[in-house]
């Protein structure tokens, strides 16, 4: 799971527990102006995730760390879709965040004030 924090004119992208482990990350910290929208998406969790760069995925079960997908390269951190959020991001290492939170829509609305 991860935890999203307002920082200034950041967001703190906070891993939480052993998926720092698995996602081989342990924070993202994003501008806010780098963040384009966030949104939830039931099919993203869907068939192939990308090449993992470097990744853990266990089907039916979890997808985190870094995958290369159709030329973007995407965070993962879910466990239970139902409460995944994704984030697209600009001129960022990451083109998108595909990440479980506590709260999604508190989250999607704290992203897309922004």
């Amino acid at each position: 799971m991860v935890k999203v924090t307002r920082e200034g004119g950041s967001f703190i992208f906070e891993v939480e527990g052993v998926d720092k482990l698995w996602a081989l990350k342990s924070r993202l910290e994003i501008p806010a102006s780098d963040i384009r929208a966030a949104r939830r998406d039931p099919a993203v969790m869907e068939g192939w995730k990308g090449l993992r760069l470097p990744g853990t995925e266990i089907p039916g079960l979890l997808t985190a760390g870094t995958f290369l997908h159709d030329g973007r390269r995407v965070f993962w951190d879910v466990h239970h879709p139902a409460r995944a959020v994704v984030v697209d991001l600009q001129h960022e290492h990451y083109d998108e965040l595909v990440i479980e939170v506590e709260d999604p829509d508190a989250v999607i609305t704290l992203l897309n004030l922004a």
